[in-house]
């Protein structure tokens, strides 16, 4: 546990790539087996499960430090983080144990889920006692299923194959599956991914590495010199679903999706679909919400994500179907250095009759046509287009060495909202507030002097202000969405300023602030939401500035989402 401990704060430290696979090779070096299996499982994004209430460890942190809770919120409050505030309030352990990961994991922590509130305090009380200040950070992390630290997937590959003096994509391979939430990490299967040679893997449902694209961003008039003709590319439509591949072997079937999760229960139809493929196939394409012959919203196929049990009504209120783009294994052979054209001739011939759909080519006579189609995106219930070489072959993650893929998306719906709410972010960001909440009008001010008095009223925490006869409704903000990513570290620190210096309550680590900053605020999609005051929910939002140039009463209003709403 220790060695790990040490690890993570060596990674969350560190800003240098190489530096980090340096630190995770010689972690792997010292490590025994069964402690590096579960290190690659949490750091490759395996999620461990919350396994004891946050109350329950505050409650045993305040009573060993001996201080009361107003002082344990201080700490709280400055320091940003719940397992790195606990950790150092905490007084010196009265041993040091040397138990590995892997026994702190298996023997404990999995076992605490299942006691009574007085035996997980005492394991809680027992665990503390027996490790340092990193370790007790550690713990938490783990304990509350908040493990995150700086460290991607392919990284972790990286190590691995510099480790082991393997190819990186033989690791990679190797690794899909590794974090699924059924598999335990053991000895033997870390063992198989560090093994001299390029044996296929044992287990017959395992996926291929999925090839991710790059963001295009090149205004229209430098495409034919910097892409050459469209001739040379395969334009399809970018559909908003799940990646997954569908893995047909030794008679059963295997759906998995991008984020390496096991998902075939949850989609039947498409399983039951893939029994008639011939055995050794391999596909890739997307699962989508689908209606009346074409896409439907997101949000609907969220529906079958989130619930254990499909009933028959939910199949027959969200079906699903699969959209294939790529055939990766036909008859038992891997296709994936072929070329993009070739494997896109097989597909259409594997898809013969079998009741998958097969991503249509999008034709164009030049680039120029091909972004007037574009501009249909969201009318097709697409986000744009997708655009594969025809020479390249199908590589393993976000890479261009074996080949070239674009994602030419749409631009982002956007609108200008207010922030509201803040919290500190996490890891090296841990004292800075960079988690935001954003609101709109419920309907547009009258001018900058009722705005202002509704911002008013929240500062004294009073009810928004009595309308005037002329309006219908009290003026005041609605919650709509939260971000955390899209300014520069910079701008985080200008904004964490003016947060501090405008609080007006604590709730644990979240701020409510007198409203005085308006942000562009991109995303992809929106959808109606039950589960939000403003009734509506958006996709993947994102800061895209700071509206400096823009006074409160101009943000957006609700009925600005509303529009959105009906135009996508």
């Amino acid at each position: 546990m220790r060695r790990f401990a040490l690890l993570y704060a060596e990674l969350d430290a560190q800003t240098s790539t190489t530096a980090k696979v340096d630190a995770l090779v010689r972690y792997f070096a010292e490590a025994p087996p069964e402690d590096a299996a579960w290190a690659v499982y949490f750091l490759a994004g395996g999620k461990p499960r919350q396994v004891l209430p946050t109350a329950l460890l505050r409650q045993i942190a305040l009573a060993r430090a001996g201080i009361d809770d107003w002082l344990f919120e201080e700490s709280y409050q400055a320091v940003g983080d719940l397992a790195e505030t606990i950790a150092l309030v905490l007084p010196p352990p009265t041993r040091l144990g040397d138990a590995g990961l892997a026994q702190w994991v298996e023997q404990r922590l999995l076992t605490w889920r299942g006691l009574d509130p007085a035996a997980q305090a005492a394991a809680l009380n027992e665990a503390f006692d027996e490790l340092d200040t990193a370790g007790r950070f550690l713990l938490v992390k783990l304990i509350g299923g908040g493990f995150r630290v700086g460290v991607s997937k392919l990284l972790v590959q990286r190590a691995l194959a510099e480790h082991a003096g393997l190819d990186a994509k033989r690791v990679a391979q190797r690794m899909m599956g590794y974090t699924d939430a059924k598999a335990t990490p053991t000895a033997a299967r870390f063992g198989a991914l560090i093994a001299a040679g390029d044996e296929a893997p044992a287990d017959a449902g395992q996926p291929y590495p999925f090839f991710l694209a790059h963001a295009l961003q090149l205004p229209l008039d430098e495409f034919e010199s910097r892409l050459g003709p469209p001739t040379d590319w395969l334009a399809e439509w970018k559909y908003d679903g799940i990646r997954a591949q569908i893995v047909r072997r030794v008679g059963q079937v295997w759906i998995w999706s991008r984020g390496e999760e096991l998902v075939t229960e949850r989609f039947p139809e498409v399983s039951a679909l893939a029994q008639a493929l011939p055995e050794g196939t391999v596909l890739d394409g997307e699962l989508l919400a689908w209606r009346d012959g074409a896409p439907a919203a997101f949000a609907l196929l969220q529906q079958r994500l989130n619930r254990k049990t499909l009933s028959k009504k939910l199949l027959a209120d969200a079906p699903v179907h699969c959209v294939a783009y790529d055939l990766l294994e036909w008859g038992g052979e891997d296709l994936r250095t072929r070329a993009q054209r070739e494997r896109r001739a097989l597909l259409e011939q594997a898809l013969a009759g079998t009741g998958f759909g097969l991503s249509p080519r999008v034709e164009g006579d030049g680039w120029a046509e091909l972004a007037a189609q574009r501009e249909q995106s969201r009318a097709r219930g697409v986000e744009g287009l997708m655009l594969k070489h025809l020479a390249s072959a199908y590589g393993s993650g976000r890479t261009k060495a074996d080949g070239t893929w674009w994602k030419w998306k749409i631009e982002p719906m956007s609108v200008d909202a207010v922030l509201v709410y803040a919290q500190a972010g996490h890891g090296r960001r841990a004292s800075v507030y960079t988690d935001y909440s954003f609101a709109v009008w419920n309907r547009a001010p009258r001018d900058a002097a009722e705005a202002q008095a509704a911002v008013e009223a929240i500062a004294m925490r009073r009810p928004p202000p009595e309308p005037s006869t002329a309006e219908p409704q009290p003026l005041q903000l609605v919650n709509f969405a939260k971000a955390y990513s899209g300014l520069s570290d910079e701008e985080f620190k200008a904004v964490d300023k003016i947060i501090r210096a405008s609080t007006i309550e604590k709730f644990g680590p979240v701020r409510s602030l007198r409203p005085s900053l308006v942000f562009e605020l991109g995303f992809e999609g929106i959808n109606r939401s039950a589960r939000h005051k403003s009734g509506i929910a958006v996709r993947f939002p994102r800061m895209l500035r700071i509206r400096n140039d823009k006074p409160l009463h101009e943000a957006d209003t609700l009925q600005i989402l509303e529009a959105l709403l009906g135009s996508s």
